[in-house]
């Protein structure tokens, strides 16, 4: 693959891959198999699926190779295959253009050529068309070359029905077996068509999918996509603020005038963040969604008025071919003496002259544009769901990754003239709609807000660069020598350490010539040799004629052979996978003077003996403890997106890694309209205000922390935030984040001036099972990282003698209390501790 797929699109393709390979072993006609494949939308499912297809093409790691697989990708529309297409191609380094087949009115084969991946549109299946004739020069139906392509290789022909919800509704299973998707479960008599052996089903929600199959005769096998996964990636927008008034309707310019505005501050804010970063510049769209048309006009939305209200909200006008439309019933329009050009939905994207999109309903399907920041739709209320659908293809982040210095960057705006606040709160909840739209969160533009940093806490920020946090299962694991490669790899591309890719493979051929000399020391080596090169044959023979026709009679004879040149060089690109990065080739290139089959089976053998693999991966993760620590610094200068290879790198392990807490200058923030306002936040909204929804007992806490005139600031910690102060706990034998609630800062009476003392507060209801947990993860924390903080407390309401109610505190970065809880098993006995020690 061209590009480096995300954590959760690994995983998912590991499963996929699982799945396929137990399919295809049991496909046949009369026995079929399904996989379906779901994920939330916009989750990439498209390079998820070209990379599997590199893999049952070219093989991987337990998935031999089918060089010669038929695939045939169904969709419904002639657009999205040819978006399809075009994706594959873009993110495939194996699947050339020339693998990539688009069935037209011509197509007239016997079979589907093996190794190609074919395309077609539901449109071309109905009785009507050539397809699905014969005759007039025509040999075979489409019918019969599914049908022969099934019998001839059922287990090396995949048919994927993309968006397999789509077309799959319907009554009775009568009605539903003459859906032409459908036929391709069901099998279709009449045509000849036999249920396909071998079926994938892409959908962001398969039960449609799944339902049909109870009455179709495949087996099914599941693979799903975590939405959380997908929220945690990046690659989708944070959030979408609905910007509305409060009575709908008479404000549909003004809003328009709003959205324009908000698109210029959006280009504005992409100029300064990509050079900043050295970014490649990101072409902000702002899409517009008019009413439909009349007779007499192509839209009730007057578009001559609505572009003199952009030209006026961006102080200039547009430029040639920057406003288009997208609506399929007319060409070039002309206003005013300004051309706005039709163009494909599909084409927006790519064109970076493009800045305004004027259309109807034609944006749904078949389009993603991570460029369209910005959505005006003059639409009613009564087409939200529709609304709903276009902003899921809406939310795809430019550079496929969360922008950490500007939480403004990671929101797509809409503005909803026609809708109130009731029509809103609809709109939010049809987005809760995976089918249709992203995980992503949304709600009015009233309650999504950004923060800045407070513009006199310069020197806070700059004395909390020293504090630490962790991240918990934030990357998908990966073996240590993977790491190591990737780290050695990213230094020399980066020039950090030019020679690192170099030293670090000779590093690991030397490992693996250690390992060598270890087992041939032990004497096993030339056992583990003999099991590779030689294969034992055993000849039994079977009685036949007579009583004791059928029964078997004890071997009669043993022998062996040499393995075959293609058995060792297909375990050699096993073992290259086991080690990754080309590591089988490195030590034998390094070998090159000796036989070059004994070099192979050198590495077969260490790469399947799982002691030898344990030692390498103890030698590489220290080995990249040692490199990254030597050039932390140089890292820490990079710019953002280079700086988060490197960080994936070191959270791509199983258990927890402490970081420097980084908190960038923006962070997105989520209220009611009525929240009340507090003061000293390290983050104020465009006012200057702070306002937050929070708890009994945050809020009372609070107003005794803030009664310290020492106290000069204080953060409200949110959960699950890339910002987020993350503490490690266990708690039914797995590590977990906690996010303790507030941190408070106060002046260092004792120290310099301009000097700063960091409490982390936690309160916590006594009634929850995961006190004493939290506890110890506290208590832990403190003990590592104490000499950085103040007070780390764990903190209860409980009524006092004098009446009422007060906080108890138990000081976690105190030594005495520490040796109190770090044996504690149970709640009652952090009850205990609470009693003794708590103040």
């Amino acid at each position: 693959m061209r590009f480096e797929l995300f954590d959760f699109q690994e995983a998912a393709l590991a499963l996929l891959r699982e799945k396929v390979l137990m399919a295809r072993t049991h496909a046949s006609s009369q026995n079929p198999q399904a996989i379906s494949f779901s994920a939330p939308t916009g989750s990439g499912k498209t390079v998820m699926m070209a990379a599997l297809f590199e893999d049952i093409l070219f093989g991987a790691v337990g998935l031999p190779a089918q060089p010669d697989a038929a695939i045939l990708w169904v969709s419904d529309m002639p657009e999205l295959n040819e978006q399809t297409r075009r994706r594959i191609n873009q993110v495939s380094e194996r699947i050339g253009v020339h693998r990539l087949v688009t069935i037209d009115a011509g197509f007239d084969q016997e079979q589907l050529e093996p190794g190609a991946i074919h395309f077609i549109n539901i449109q071309k299946l109905g009785q009507d068309k050539r397809l699905t004739k014969q005759g007039d020069g025509r040999t075979w139906q489409i019918w019969a070359t599914f049908t022969n392509t099934a019998k001839a290789i059922p287990d090396r022909f995949y048919l994927v029905i993309d968006e397999a919800h789509r077309g799959m509704t319907g009554g009775k299973l009568a009605k539903e077996a003459q859906s032409l998707v459908q036929r391709f479960l069901l099998g279709h008599p009449e045509s000849g068509l036999i249920p396909m052996p071998l079926v994938i089903g892409v959908s962001a929600t398969p039960k449609r999918f799944t339902d049909l199959l109870e009455h179709a005769p495949h087996t099914l096998h599941k693979v799903g996509v975590p939405v959380s996964d997908v929220r945690a990636s990046g690659l989708l927008k944070d959030r979408i603020p609905i910007h509305h008034p409060k009575v709908a309707g008479h404000s549909e310019m003004s809003l328009l005038e709003e959205a324009a505005q908000a698109w210029v501050r959006m280009s504005q804010a992409w100029d300064a963040y990509c050079a900043a970063e050295q970014e490649q510049r990101v072409w902000p769209v702002l899409v517009v969604q008019v009413e439909n048309g009349t007779e007499q006009k192509v839209s009730r939305t007057d578009l001559g008025v609505a572009l003199d209200v952009i030209e006026k909200a961006i102080g200039r006008s547009l430029l040639e071919g920057e406003a288009v439309h997208a609506m399929h019933d007319c060409g070039d329009m002309d206003f005013g003496g300004r051309r706005l050009r039709r163009v494909d939905a599909s084409r927006i994207d790519e064109d970076k002259g493009i800045g305004v999109v004027f259309f109807k309903t034609s944006l749904s399907t078949g389009w993603d544009c991570p460029r369209a920041e910005v959505m005006m739709s003059f639409r009613r209320a009564e087409d939200h769901t529709y609304i709903a659908q276009l902003l899921g293809r809406m939310v795809r982040t430019p550079l496929a990754r969360r922008i950490e210095r500007d939480a403004a960057l990671n929101d797509v705006h809409l503005f909803v003239p026609y809708f109130d606040d009731a029509a809103v709160k609809t709109v939010v909840e049809d987005l809760k709609n995976v089918e249709h739209a992203p995980p992503t969160e949304t709600g009015s533009s009233r309650e999504l807000v950004t923060l800045d940093r407070r513009a006199d806490a310069a020197g806070i920020f700059e004395a909390m660069g020293g504090l630490v946090t962790y991240r918990v299962n934030a990357a998908r694991a990966q073996s240590h020598l993977r790491r190591y490669l990737g780290l050695a790899r990213r230094l020399n591309l980066d020039e950090i350490e030019p020679a690192a890719w170099a030293v670090a493979k000779d590093q690991v051929v030397d490992w693996l010539s250690t390992e060598l000399a270890g087992l041939q020391t032990a004497g096993i080596f030339d056992k583990l040799v003999d099991g590779l090169t030689r294969v034992r044959i055993t000849t039994t023979t079977v009685q036949t004629g007579g009583d004791t026709e059928g029964e078997f009679v004890s071997p009669v004879r043993e022998y062996e052979i040499d393995a075959s040149d293609a058995d060792i060089e297909r375990q050699f690109a096993e073992a290259g996978q086991r080690l990754g990065n080309g590591l089988h080739q490195t030590y034998w290139d390094a070998n090159g003077d000796r036989d070059a089959l004994d070099v192979k089976v050198e590495v077969i053998v260490l790469a399947r003996n799982h002691d030898v693999m344990g030692r390498l991966e103890l030698k590489a993760e220290r080995a990249f403890d040692t490199v990254y620590d030597r050039h932390k610094q140089a890292i820490g200068k990079l710019k953002e997106k280079e700086r988060g290879r490197y960080e994936r790198l070191r959270l791509a392990i199983a258990k927890p890694v402490e970081v420097e807490w980084r908190l960038p200058e923006r962070i997105e923030f989520r209220r009611t309209e009525d929240a009340p306002s507090y003061e000293r936040h390290l983050y104020l909204e465009d006012d200057g205000s702070f306002r937050a929804d929070l708890g009994t007992w945050e809020r009372e806490l609070l107003a005794e922390e803030l009664a310290d005139p020492d106290v000069v600031g204080w953060l409200r910690n949110l959960d699950r935030k890339p910002w987020s102060l993350e503490i490690p706990y266990q708690t039914g034998g797995e590590v977990r984040p906690m996010f303790p609630d507030l941190l408070i800062v106060r002046k260092d009476g004792a120290g310099d001036a301009g000097s700063y003392r960091f409490d982390i507060l936690e309160p916590h209801d006594p009634s929850l099972a995961d006190n004493f947990e939290k506890a110890l993860g506290l208590a832990r924390f403190a003990e590592q990282h104490g000499h950085l903080f103040h007070r780390i407390q764990l903190i209860r309401k409980q009524g006092s003698k004098a009446g009422g109610e007060r906080f108890l505190r138990l000081e976690l970065n105190s030594e005495a209390v520490r040796k109190q809880v770090l044996p504690l098993t149970a709640n009652p006995q952090l009850d205990a501790a609470f009693g003794q020690s708590a103040t």
